[in-house]
C-alpha cells in the first residue's frame, strides 16, 4: 500500500546543528511497540501513543545534541494558529504533559534520545528528520492507559476487550430470544491501521480545510463524529453503502460478512468506492474496529425494539389495517438496532458526563447536515438531557420513545388502538473477557414505572409516555410462544385473551403472521386466522393457537429468520380495538467446530465443521467460509459444494498466538448465512 505524499503527513523536524552528522539509528520498534502496547500492528515500523516516551538510537559520527532545538509540526499547512506547530528544546527529564526530549544514555558512541508526546497531540503520521542524514516515519495514536489522555480508562480488563481485543460478538434476534453473532474486528490485521487513517484523510472536513482538521485529531469527540460520518458513504466517501430491501446481487449481503477486514480493504483497493452491502450491525462493527484501531476504547451495542423518530416529538405514530397489518411508514420500530459506544471524556459539557458515549454510523438522518450521529453521553440520554451535544433527542427517542396505533379502515376513517408496545429492551454488549451477553439497559434509562423514569420523562416533555403508562386495558391481549422454533420446523403459537371487566364480552379475534426484516419491513404471508364470535365472560381467560407451517413460512423469510405475529381484538359492545405484536426468530440449526492438532504459530490446521440440515428438502449449493484475527490472513478461506455434505475439512494457518475467534459461516440456497464459531488458544 502506497503512503500519502508528504502533503499529507505531520511531520516533526529536529533541527540539529551542522556539527551533529548522524551516521544511522534504530527506531527500537520491537520494544517501543511493545512498551506501547501496539506490537500486534508489527514490529517494522514504529507505533506509538500519545502522552508516553519513546526512546530511538542515534549513533553519531560527531557533534554534540545535547543543544539542539526541536519543531513540531503536524499536517500539511502548520501554523501556530491551529497548534500545528510547536517548538521545544532538549530538556533534563521527560515531561509527559507536553512535547520533550531528553538524552537517557551515559556518554558514548550511542546517544538514546527519549521523546514524548503532548498527551492531546493529533493523532496520525509523523515524520522526524534529522538534518540531512534522514527522515524517521512513525504513527501517533489515543493512549487509553495515559491518565492525562481524554481517551483514559483506568480498568486493564476493560482495555483488553475494548482496545485490544480483536473478535467480539454482536447479539441479533429478538428481545425475548437474544442471538450471538461472532465478529472479526480485526484492527491489528496487516494494513487495517493505514486504512483506518486515510479514512480520517478522505473525510469532507479534511478535504476542504486539512489544517485545520488535523488539528481537530487531537479530540477523540471530533474524530469519532468524523467516523460516525465516514462508515457510511451517503455524503462522501465512506466505507460502505447500506440497503435493506430487494436482492444484494450487485454486491454482497449484509448477512455475508463475518468481520471488518475485508470490507476496509476492499475500499481502500477500490479507491475509495463504497463496499456494497451493510446494515446497523455491520457499519457499527467497521466503526469500532477503526475506533480500537486509533486507540480509542470502543465497543458494539445493540438495542431490541428500537425507535426510528424521523420528527423528533418522541413518539412512533403506527397504522394498520383492518387485518392487523402494518402499514409501512418512516417512522418504524426497529427489531434490533446496533451502534457503538466510545469510551472519552466531555469537557464540552458540565461534570459528570465522561465515560461511554453513543455514536451511530448507520445513516438514518441527519445531523448538522450530515449522516451521522453522536458522540452523546449515555448518562445524558438516562438523564432526559436533551440538550446535550451531539443528536440526544435522537437517541432518546430510540430508547424511550412512546407508541401510538391507528387503525385505517376501508372508508377512509382512523381510530385509536389499545396496545402495549414498547422499545428500548434489553440493552446488550459483549461481557468483558467472555462471550455471554451484558445487559447495560440501566445505563440508558430507569425502571420502568419509577420516581426516577418520571422526572427523566418530565424534564424531556415526554407527557404522553406518562399518560399512556397510566391507562389500564378491560381487555387483555398476549402472545404466547413455544420454546422450541426452529427453522424447518411446524410448530404453533397462541393468543391469551383476558377479560378483565365486570361483563361479558363479545369479540372478533384476528391473528395473523408474516415474514419480518430487522428494521421493520414486512413480508409474505406465514398463516392467518379470522374468528368472528369470541365470548368471554367475566374473568375468564381463552387460548387460540395459530399453526405455523414450514410449507407456508419457509418461502417467505429473509435471511434474518423473523416471523411478525400480530392479534387484533374487536370489542362489539363497545366498538373498541386492542392489539398485541411479537417478533419471534427461528434458529437456525447449530454449526459445530473441533481444531484437528495442536494449535501453534505457522502451522497448518483443520477445522473439522459439523452442521445438520433441518429442512425437509435437501441444500444445494452450499458454501463453507471459516475468517479469524490471525487465523486465515485477513480473509475467508471457503469451501464450496454442490451438494450437502454435514462434515467438512478446511485448512488454516495461524500467524499469531493467543486466544482467537474462528468464525465459521455456511450458505445455501435454503438455509442462509448460518454462523458458528470456536474460541481457539494458538500456542506460539
Amino acid at each position: 500500500m502506497l503512503l500519502p505524499s508528504l502533503d499529507l503527513i505531520n511531520s516533526l523536524f529536529v533541527f540539529v546543528s551542522k556539527a551533529l552528522d548522524i551516521d544511522r539509528w534504530n527506531l527500537e520498534c520491537e520494544f517501543n511497540n511493545s512498551d506501547h502496547r501496539t506490537e500486534l500492528n508489527g514490529t517494522d515500523r514504529l507505533i506509538v501513543r500519545r502522552g508516553q516516551p519513546f526512546t530511538i538510537s542515534l549513533y553519531p559520527r560527531s557533534g554534540n545534541l545535547l543543544t539542539h532545538l526541536f519543531g513540531l509540526h503536524a499536517g500539511p499547512q502548520p501554523s501556530e494558529q491551529h497548534g500545528t506547530r510547536v517548538s521545544f528544546g532538549l530538556s533534563a527529564n521527560i515531561d509527559t504533559s507536553h512535547w520533550s526530549a531528553a538524552v537517557v544514555s551515559p556518554p558514548g558512541d550511542m546517544v538514546a534520545l527519549s521523546v514524548c508526546s503532548a498527551p492531546d497531540a493529533p493523532i496520525g503520521r509523523y515524520t522526524l528528520t534529522l538534518n540531512q542524514s534522514g527522515r524517521i516515519e512513525f504513527i501517533l495514536l489515543f493512549n487509553p492507559w495515559c491518565p492525562a489522555d481524554a481517551v483514559y480508562m483506568n480498568n486493564q480488563q476493560s482495555l483488553g476487550e475494548y482496545v485490544l481485543s480483536q473478535d467480539g460478538i454482536i447479539f441479533r434476534g429478538s428481545y425475548k430470544h437474544p442471538i450471538s453473532t461472532p465478529w472479526n474486528f480485526g484492527q491489528f490485521e496487516s494494513d487495517i491501521l493505514d486504512v483506518c487513517l486515510r479514512i480520517l484523510d478522505m473525510n469532507p472536513k479534511y478535504l476542504q480545510n486539512p489544517s485545520k482538521d488535523c488539528a481537530k485529531r487531537r479530540n477523540p469527540i471530533y474524530v469519532s463524529r468524523v467516523l460516525s460520518a465516514m462508515v457510511n458513504c451517503n455524503d462522501d466517501n465512506g466505507v460502505l453503502l447500506g440497503k435493506w430491501t430487494d436482492g444484494y446481487e450487485d454486491g454482497v449481503s449484509p448477512m455475508f460478512w463475518k468481520g471488518s477486514v475485508e470490507i476496509l480493504r476492499n475500499w481502500d483497493t477500490q479507491a475509495c468506492q463504497p463496499v456494497r452491502y451493510g446494515q446497523c450491525w455491520v457499519f457499527a462493527a467497521v466503526a469500532c474496529s477503526v475506533s480500537r484501531a486509533l486507540g480509542i476504547p470502543c465497543r458494539v451495542v445493540t438495542n431490541y425494539l428500537s425507535a426510528h423518530d424521523t420528527n423528533g416529538n418522541l413518539l412512533i405514530e403506527r397504522y394498520i389495517d383492518e387485518n392487523g397489518d402494518l402499514i409501512q411508514s418512516r417512522e418504524m420500530i426497529w427489531n434490533y438496532h446496533c451502534w457503538v459506544e466510545s469510551w472519552m471524556t466531555r469537557p464540552d459539557l458540565k461534570p459528570d458526563y465522561h465515560g461511554w458515549q453513543a455514536s451511530d454510523p448507520t445513516p438514518q438522518e441527519k445531523s448538522d447536515g450530515v449522516y451521522c450521529c453522536g458522540p452523546i453521553p449515555v448518562r445524558a440520554i438516562k438523564e432526559g438531557e436533551l440538550t446535550f451535544k451531539y443528536d440526544a433527542p435522537f437517541v432518546f427517542a430510540e430508547v424511550n420513545a412512546d407508541v401510538v396505533t391507528f387503525m385505517k379502515k376501508k372508508d377512509g376513517s382512523t381510530s385509536d388502538v389499545v396496545t402495549s408496545a414498547v422499545v428500548g429492551q434489553k440493552i446488550s454488549t459483549k461481557r468483558v473477557g467472555s462471550d455471554a451477553r451484558e445487559d447495560i439497559t440501566y445505563l440508558y434509562k430507569y425502571p420502568e414505572g419509577s420516581d426516577e423514569e418520571r422526572e427523566v420523562f418530565k424534564k424531556a416533555n415526554h407527557e404522553n409516555k406518562l399518560l399512556h403508562q397510566q391507562q389500564n386495558q378491560g381487555l387483555h391481549l398476549t402472545i404466547k410462544v413455544t420454546s422450541e422454533m426452529r427453522k424447518g420446523c411446524d410448530f404453533d403459537v397462541f393468543v391469551v385473551v383476558t377479560n378483565n371487566t365486570q361483563s361479558e364480552k363479545k369479540c372478533r379475534l384476528v391473528f395473523g403472521s408474516c415474514a419480518l426484516s430487522y428494521n421493520g419491513f414486512l413480508g409474505g404471508n406465514c398463516g392467518f386466522k379470522d374468528l368472528l364470535n369470541v365470548e368471554l365472560s367475566p374473568g375468564a381467560e381463552r387460548r387460540i393457537p395459530l399453526r405455523l407451517n414450514y410449507s407456508k413460512y419457509g418461502d417467505q423469510l429473509t435471511e434474518d429468520n423473523l416471523i411478525r405475529l400480530a392479534a387484533l381484538l374487536f370489542d362489539y359492545s363497545t366498538g373498541g380495538t386492542t392489539l398485541a405484536v411479537r417478533n419471534i426468530v427461528l434458529e437456525n440449526p447449530e454449526i459445530k467446530v473441533r481444531i484437528l492438532g495442536e494449535p501453534k504459530e505457522n502451522r497448518k490446521l483443520a477445522a473439522e465443521i459439523t452442521l445438520q440440515n433441518p429442512l425437509p428438502e435437501p441444500l444445494e449449493n452450499c458454501c463453507f467460509s471459516i475468517e479469524g484475527a490471525n487465523l486465515t490472513g485477513g480473509r475467508a478461506v471457503t469451501e464450496s459444494v454442490h451438494q450437502f455434505y454435514d462434515l467438512l475439512k478446511i485448512y488454516f494457518t495461524p500467524t499469531q498466538s493467543g486466544l482467537r475467534k474462528l468464525v465459521v459461516d455456511f450458505d445455501s440456497n435454503k438455509l442462509c448465512h448460518v454462523k458458528g464459531y470456536r474460541n481457539v488458544i494458538i500456542g506460539k
